[in-house]
């Protein structure tokens, strides 16, 4: 899957997947292949955080 690299347009993509498609972070992850860990990490260094409750980084 070849998703966005600039975190902010990782943040935005990934928000849209959460909302429309997917009941968690876990399950986006598994089903587009992608490291959870990673993922966080990344949006982590702009001050991102999944907020599961939300089902949406904030």
């Amino acid at each position: 899957m070849n998703i966005p690299k600039d975190p902010v347009m990782l943040l935005s993509y990934l928000n849209t997947q959460l909302r429309d498609f997917y009941p968690s972070l876990k399950e986006c992850c598994s089903a587009l292949a992608l490291d959870q860990e990673t993922i966080e990490q990344s949006l982590g260094r702009i001050d991102y955080q999944y907020d599961p409750e939300k089902n949406q980084f904030v």
